[in-house]
């Protein structure tokens, strides 16, 4: 490793952060994080820390998966690379799309295009969706809807799905046909509801309306998150999916499930979709589905989406779309020996329990700090602490007061993240009982500490 000093002179330096500001990261360099063991980090400095973020949603089974790791190692010893553009396959691929259509059955997913990551399959899911319309003789459904404060990725495609404003202002104009409607947060919302069934069923009308008003003959797919994540971690009221999926299906509109965050056990079930009960039409995954070791995604098709590609053997039939690392023989090597770990830990239990003990937990620390507006969670290993300067106004605790909270949890040995002025935790689903209790103390310690400046 290079010098420690010259790590600490270049942090920033020569490259920017994903989702940062430049300016920012050269004032106040970020803390650099060189190894990391079980569910711990630690930093060139020497802090360990409990990691409450899962990496960034993706480290579910921690950070010393041997299984996954020597997959890796062999595969690469063996076939580090080859295409699967047309003309080429390899083993790998082919074992781990019969295994995700058995994962996914319930679903009713039937196959997986590949990808390099989240948005790569996002981007996937929209573009298959227009093409899938145009098979289907019904080229006028081109539009796009999705919810405010959803999170789709980066590319042109995601970010104009995107219903967060700091992920689209400074990159408009975006893709046009992109509509959105209202969120359903029982605690930020336009209908000032605050009983999460009743605001499930304002939001379902909201999409409806939107449909109509679009002209349902244009509107390709519908997209959302069964829960948010980048958004705040909100989590709709169980009614909800159910009745975009019932709208979906009478108007001829295909659901994209985004499962990127949700899939593999983070919600408590092997995907959000399935908690709800629900079949989409398309669902994208990555980040845990090789538990972040190796750049990976996919978007999975219904056996009915699947079914008017394979009937079409002319040129409308061909998907003029793909990445060079789609189906990586790594990658997928990577993604078989998760899943199979996955399967033998059954974390979605362990998910579950973490999740409902953190919730409890978060909820107790908010009667006693006032800063906290809201906590968000109660569906496995996601959650969310909004803090705020006035509970009456629900107005946003200032940035630089969020980070001093940040830093004062990281004081502590933990590491959460910061949205907006959202503390958002997720960590593995591996965690235990009393790495749970850590990470409860250690936010209790930060808002203490908040409070005591203020």
């Amino acid at each position: 490793m290079l010098d420690s000093n010259f790590l600490r002179e270049n942090n920033s330096r020569h490259f920017w952060h994903p989702m940062g500001i430049p300016a920012e990261a050269l004032q106040n360099p970020p803390p650099i994080i060189v190894e990391a063991s079980g569910n711990r980090i630690r930093d060139l400095d020497g802090n360990e820390l409990l990691d409450a973020v899962g990496g960034l949603w993706n480290v579910n089974l921690g950070f010393s998966c041997e299984p996954v790791k020597r997959a890796i190692s062999d595969q690469l010893a063996r076939l580090p690379y080859y295409s699967t553009f047309r003309g080429s396959s390899n083993d790998k691929v082919i074992e781990l799309s019969h295994l995700l259509t058995e994962f996914f059955a319930p679903e009713g997913m039937g196959r997986a295009f590949f990808t390099s990551g989240g948005s790569d399959s996002v981007e996937t899911a929209l573009r298959l969706a227009r093409q899938y319309h145009r098979l289907c003789g019904e080229v006028a459904r081109t539009k796009f809807i999705s919810l405010r404060s959803g999170y789709h990725g980066t590319h042109f495609g995601g970010a104009s799905v995107n219903g967060g404003p700091r992920f689209r202002e400074q990159y408009e104009p975006l893709l046009p046909g992109c509509f959105h409607i209202p969120c359903p947060n029982a605690y930020r919302n336009p209908f000032g509801e605050t009983n999460p069934e009743r605001l499930a069923s304002l939001c379902a009308t909201a999409l409806e309306s939107e449909v109509e008003f679009q002209g349902p003959k244009t509107v390709a797919a519908f997209i959302m998150e069964p829960v948010l994540g980048a958004g705040g971690v909100v989590v709709p009221h169980e009614s909800f999916m159910p009745a975009v999926r019932e709208i979906c299906s009478r108007h001829g509109i295909l659901l994209i499930s985004d499962e990127v965050i949700t899939g593999f056990g983070r919600t408590g079930d092997w995907s959000g979709a399935r908690h709800q009960g629900v079949k989409p039409d398309i669902m994208t995954l990555a980040k845990a589905i090789t538990n972040g070791y190796f750049p990976f995604g996919a978007a999975m098709l219904s056996h009915e989406v699947a079914d008017a590609f394979e009937r079409e053997n002319g040129p409308d039939g061909f998907i003029g779309h793909g990445y060079t690392y789609s189906g990586h023989p790594v990658g997928a090597a990577a993604g078989i020996a998760c899943i199979e770990e996955t399967q033998r830990l059954n974390v979605v239990e362990n998910a579950a329990a973490r999740g409902d003990q953190l919730y409890h937990g978060l909820l107790r620390l908010k009667e006693k700090h006032e800063i906290v507006g809201d906590v968000r969670g109660g569906r496995g290993l996601m959650l969310a602490v909004e803090l705020v300067s006035d509970r009456k106004l629900k107005s946003p605790l200032p940035r630089n007061e969020v980070d001093a909270v940040h830093s004062s949890i990281y004081r502590e040995g933990v590491m959460v993240r910061i949205s907006g002025s959202n503390l958002l935790m997720s960590p593995p689903l591996v965690l235990s009982e009393q790495e749970a209790v850590e990470i409860l103390n250690a936010v209790d310690a930060g808002l203490s500490a908040h409070a005591s400046t203020h």
